[in-house]
């Protein structure tokens, strides 16, 4: 598989599978490309060219001391599809990956994008305020960052029971699939964990999914410990016009796993 290099010379792990209209998929914290597997090998073997690529500081990718902040990771994005020569793509984020593809959306050509796609995303903003009262407070994400500088692996570990919604109606995922998100997770670079914290928790978008006219998909759990559908979906929803919002009755944030198949068929509809 191919290294990008950013606009900053930092090199970009992507993968390139399929042929066919170009869609692009955006991974969350603090994971890498891998954990689109179920989406990414349906949708290539559906007709379409599926890249994916790890964010900077994570997976495969150069892990830099500094460039995490939005207007940088959507850069990294956007220097994805210029050197792949995308047109017509989609582009689809998960989590953390929500916050790129809002802000490309405000920086870069969007012309090369024909459609969105927003899973379990932070977009339009996580931070409570006046205009958000259902977000969290900002004093969550710091105790994210300490839990995460007093033992990493460990914060890690319990954050993914959370995650998928182990022990839930409608969530949980295999000890095996644990295991693998953890080591995806602790590939990451520590400074990288840390700082994209900051990024996804404290970053508002709302400027930014104003800017959206191309038709969009809104996938999101209603049981949602970790990105609250209150302070996300349902506000992209009323913020976009052409949101179609698809809410998972009792589903964690993880549904990229715990709800993989219908996740794909959700797809898979949205891109036909």
């Amino acid at each position: 598989m191919p290294m990008i290099s950013a606009h900053d010379g930092t090199p970009l792990y992507v993968k390139d599978w399929g042929e066919g209209r170009p869609v692009v998929l955006i991974h969350g914290w603090p994971l890498n490309a891998d954990s689109w597997e179920v989406q990414a090998l349906g949708l290539a073997e559906a007709g379409y060219r599926v890249v994916s690529y790890d964010r900077r500081g994570f997976g495969r990718s150069g892990q830099p001391w500094s460039g995490y902040d939005y207007d940088t990771m959507a850069g990294d994005l956007a220097a994805v599809i210029e050197e792949l020569d995308l047109t017509d793509a989609a582009l689809v984020g998960f989590s953390m990956g929500g916050g790129e593809v809002a802000r490309y959306f405000s920086g870069a050509d969007a012309g090369r994008v024909s459609r969105a796609a927003f899973i379990s995303s932070v977009a339009p903003g996580l931070l409570q305020s006046e205009a958000n009262p259902d977000g969290a407070p900002a004093s969550l994400f710091e105790e994210m960052r300490a839990g995460l500088r007093k033992d990493r692996p460990a914060f890690l570990a319990d954050f993914f029971k959370q995650f998928y919604g182990q022990g839930v109606f409608s969530g949980g995922v295999s000890q095996s699939v644990l295991d693998w998100t953890q080591g995806m997770a602790l590939m990451a670079s520590p400074r990288a964990t840390l700082e994209c914290v900051t990024a996804f928790g404290m970053t508002d978008f709302t400027a930014d999914v104003a800017r959206i006219t191309v038709p969009t998909l809104v996938v999101h759990g209603t049981a949602d410990k970790i990105v609250p559908i209150d302070a996300t979906a349902r506000r992209m929803a009323t913020l976009v016009p052409q949101a179609q919002l698809i809410e998972y009755d009792g589903a964690p944030h993880g549904l990229g796993a715990t709800h993989a198949e219908r996740l794909l068929d959700d797809l898979k509809a949205f891109l036909a």
